[in-house]
């Protein structure tokens, strides 16, 4: 059972609809949101998946521009489209993990990334990784956010 005090903290950081709503509420469902169509057959993953209030958008990644800054912009570009496509935005994220390819990257992506959530950035894990799976990807980057 969740103590008063968690779920005032949990509704002070605006979690608090996902995990308890009042009695004569639907209870939260899973979504799965996709950018554009859904890809025919079974996808791998969507573009982001809701429960409740929060959004979890898949870790994505390109490998049609080149060079980790033009990667970066443009990935994050394409975070903020799926995260406004369910009602949330760039402001509203509360974890980013970012994945380089290359750890000497670090301080050309925080160049990009620096301001791109707003004044109050999200919490953040950026590590080095063996192989990303997309050929030529730099970086990938996954969200964690609410609407």
């Amino acid at each position: 059972m969740m103590s008063d005090e968690t779920r005032r903290s949990l509704l002070a950081a605006g979690l608090g609809a996902a995990f308890a709503a009042p009695a004569s509420a639907q209870p939260a469902k899973k979504e799965v949101h996709y950018l554009g169509p859904k890809p025919e057959g079974t996808p791998l993953f969507p573009s982001a998946v809701t429960f409740g209030n929060l959004v979890f958008v898949s870790g994505s990644g390109l490998n049609d521009v080149a060079g980790i800054r033009a990667q970066t912009d443009k990935l994050l570009t394409h975070i903020q489209k799926v995260l406004e496509s369910v009602g949330s935005s760039m402001e509203k994220a509360l974890k980013v993990n970012v994945y380089l390819a290359d750890i000497r990257d670090y301080a050309a992506m925080n160049e990009v990334y620096r301001g791109r959530f707003g004044p109050n950035p999200p919490a953040r894990t950026t590590v080095a990784v063996a192989n990303i799976p997309l050929p030529g990807c730099l970086v990938e980057i996954e969200v964690i956010a609410y609407r």
